[in-house]
């Protein structure tokens, strides 16, 4: 786990588990976007977290934006060994090609403890001077990621906001997530 890279140049990311499949759809387009942008600034590396849903779908992205921009390198970083061991058969096999590909695969755990998914999401904040988030409720794990990534003073992008089908944060229920 002890695999660094210089926070300058280098980003996470964070996102609910459950999404539509128009919201993983957004959400690639989104982290396209940002990843190109953000690469114009010396930003190149992506931690991803190894979850289902926005982090399954960003991982593929920057796999994918590799084809043209050979220079992007891409961490997995998964909380324990087993973190798959509970996963369907097929999202078990998509995730191995994932893994397959990707640049590092990093664990922060050896055993799965009920602290080990927030172990693994401080782990990239702190290794990252972006946090790319598709934050569309104000709970849970992403939203906890999102906070410490403030919190830390890293500059955190919801790109839920600005994705097709997403909802600004402001149109949350309840009050804005600060």
């Amino acid at each position: 786990m002890e695999i660094r890279f210089d926070p300058a140049h280098s980003a996470c990311f964070t996102g609910h588990r459950q999404l539509s499949e128009q919201e993983l759809r957004d959400a690639s387009l989104a982290v396209s976007r940002a990843v190109e942008a953000l690469a114009a600034q010396g930003i190149t590396h992506y931690y991803a977290g190894g979850a289902l849903g926005f982090d399954l779908a960003a991982a593929v992205t920057v796999l994918n934006l590799k084809t043209g921009m050979p220079f992007l390198s891409l961490t997995l970083a998964l909380p324990c060994l087993e973190h798959m061991a509970k996963w369907r058969r097929a999202d078990r096999e998509l995730f191995s090609r994932v893994m397959a590909r990707a640049d590092r695969v990093l664990y922060v755990s050896d055993d799965y403890f009920s602290g080990c998914m927030q172990k693994r999401n401080r782990f990239m904040v702190d290794g990252s001077s972006v946090c790319l988030a598709y934050m569309t409720a104000c709970r849970g794990g992403t939203f906890h990621t999102v906070s410490y990534a403030r919190k830390k003073g890293i500059s955190v992008m919801n790109l839920a906001e600005n994705a097709v089908g997403g909802r600004p944060q402001a149109d949350l229920p309840g009050k804005r997530c600060e």
